[in-house]
């Protein structure tokens, strides 16, 4: 296959606001052993590309600078001892930076095919969002059947993929958010309670909504002052999961309630992980999750795209937090 030398990205001139963003051409990259390059057809936008924007997030050694961390489109290109996936194919892929581009990288096992009937925009919004939640609330939060649920940020790109997927799987679902509208768009995606953070205390919901028992898993964005409540809202032998810390990274805990419930407190971060842990998690949603997708069980709620050109547009609605959703880029 005749491919260009040069390709067209969208990269951080310099630590900043949206506007830092700037289209430029560099050299098409090259597929190392165990990779492929795919021709980008689509690129999710998600909160770690506005962090790593500003400055505090940095790519890992080895990975791209320029942002970007979940593309769909066809493969175009293998490395040496890559067979699969074949060329030609069309695959969604979680990749360590380099999204915002004609052309990406990915490791070969952290290629997924596109579930039946999607397109390339629904296919390129799914692996940051599935491997977080399936990483986080099923593998280390250990949630099943007949558990209960809270999810925080419940219309961001995390939560509209945590709220269908836990009710797929058999839990009870409660999501907290911003207004009245954001609340129903959660009701609308499973979630049996939503809590308007605005004028409801969700410690209290929770402990109404449960007999005061609380709930078995909370994954949450927030941090901060909010892990003292998550301590009170969780259940004996409950799992706090954290994934992000956007009111603060430090809190004072009070260690009696962990001790006395019996609690698990854990959390993680995917991007720096090594591609052989992250290719377990893809083996588990291509067994257990794309056969929800491809029934129609499941399916990602896209709030707004941009072409490629208009990547700083689209991370300024991703700051305003007026979404509802997924945001994508298409070229």
């Amino acid at each position: 296959m005749s491919l260009p030398d040069t390709m067209t990205c969208i990269e951080i001139s310099a630590p900043g606001g949206p506007e830092v963003l700037r289209k430029t051409s560099r050299p098409l990259p090259t597929p190392g052993p165990g990779e492929v390059l795919i021709k980008v057809a689509g690129a999710g936008v998600n909160r770690p590309d506005v962090f790593q924007r500003q400055g505090s997030y940095p790519p890992p050694p080895g990975a791209s600078d320029l942002p970007g961390l979940e593309v769909a489109g066809t493969v175009v290109a293998l490395g040496a001892d890559t067979t699969a996936p074949a060329l030609g194919s069309h695959v969604t892929a979680l990749v360590p930076g380099g999204g915002y581009a004609e052309y990406c990288v990915a490791a070969a096992p952290l290629c997924l095919p596109f579930p039946k009937g999607f397109s390339v925009v629904q296919a390129a919004t799914l692996p940051e969002t599935f491997f977080t939640v399936w990483h986080n609330v099923f593998q280390r939060g250990a949630l099943k059947a007949g558990e209960s649920f809270l999810v925080h940020g419940g219309t961001s790109g995390i939560g509209t993929t945590a709220i269908p997927l836990a009710k797929a799987f058999g839990a009870r679902v409660f999501a907290t958010a911003g207004s009245p509208e954001k609340c129903q768009a959660c009701v609308d995606l499973g979630a049996d309670r939503a809590i308007n953070y605005r004028n409801e205390d969700f410690v209290s919901v929770i402990a109404g909504q449960t007999g005061g028992r609380g709930v078995d898993v909370i994954l949450d964005m927030v941090g901060g002052d909010y892990l003292n409540r998550n301590i009170k809202c969780l259940a004996p032998e409950g799992r706090h999961v954290s994934i992000a810390f956007l009111n603060g990274a430090k809190a004072e805990v009070n260690f009696m309630p962990i001790m006395l419930k019996r609690l698990v407190l854990t959390g993680s971060t995917l991007r720096v992980r090594p591609v052989a842990e992250k290719a377990a998690i893809a083996r588990e949603l291509l067994d257990r999750v794309w056969p929800l997708l491809d029934a129609g069980r499941l399916t990602p709620r896209i709030s707004a795209t941009y072409p490629l050109e208009q990547a700083s547009e689209a991370h300024r609605m991703m700051e305003s937090s007026r979404h509802i959703g997924k945001i994508a880029l298409v070229l």
